[in-house]
């Protein structure tokens, strides 16, 4: 884990890590870099594309928590790409990973949550409705770090009744604390700090000691649907 970033002066130095190719962060992977080209192309400045890449990975990867957690693929920003689906970890290192690829500096942030809106099977496995390691990217398209969370796309969110994140570059974009009938969504409970890859063995450990019926092969079962519980709620 690395402390933040030390001014110098009036210059914000950067970890050179914050800009390479990471294990989790595959910046130099092909279809990243593709994907990050793409959803950047027409951008008038570095902020410009950051909101850009942003909604990108908002939208066209679809949030999805029914995953293998014990396999180490479901944490990659690669894997998560070409999937089309995953969670909030993937998701935030796939952001992470698109700014990478476009000289943009940007690391993983980490806290426990407590979710009200989580669906009953997500509650019953995690084990409660407190949840580990969710995860945000940490961008900085200007001069200073600030936090962007990607995890729920726009569809998902109306089907929850929950507030779409916007993101802006230059603000903070963490979960909402209500939702749209004024009902709890979203409380930080604990943070983790923030990190150049996904601390995966961190994580499982975790996991294993406090959600272990997460940490299985098939926790979810044949034809769960993440979505479709969603809708209903």
């Amino acid at each position: 884990m690395l402390a933040g970033p030390k001014p110098s002066g009036s210059i914000m130095t950067v970890d050179p890590r914050a800009l390479q190719p990471a294990k989790f962060v595959q910046s130099d992977d092909p279809a990243i870099v593709a994907f990050a080209t793409d959803a950047a192309a027409g951008a008038a400045d570095r902020l410009d594309a950051a909101i850009r890449l942003y909604y990108a990975v908002r939208d066209k990867v679809i949030y999805n928590p029914y995953v293998r957690f014990n396999q180490p693929e479901t944490y990659s920003a690669s894997d998560i790409l070409a999937a089309g689906n995953g969670f909030c970890i993937p998701k935030a290192a796939l952001l992470a990973a698109c700014a990478r690829a476009i000289g943009i500096p940007a690391r993983l942030g980490f806290a426990d949550v407590r979710n009200h809106l989580a669906t009953p099977k997500l509650i019953e496995k995690n084990g409660s409705d407190v949840f580990c390691w969710h995860s945000f990217a940490e961008i900085m398209a200007e001069d200073q770090w600030v936090k962007a969370t990607p995890a729920f796309n726009l569809a998902l969110c109306e089907k929850f009744g929950v507030h779409p994140l916007e993101w802006d570059g230059k603000t903070d974009s963490v979960f909402h604390p209500f939702d749209k009938q004024d009902r709890r969504h979203m409380e930080y409970v604990q943070e983790r700090g923030s990190y150049y890859d996904v601390p995966y063995e961190e994580i499982a450990a975790t996991y294993r000691e406090r959600c272990p019926l997460m940490m299985v092969d098939d926790p979810w079962g044949t034809g769960a649907d993440f979505a479709a519980e969603a809708k209903a709620q």
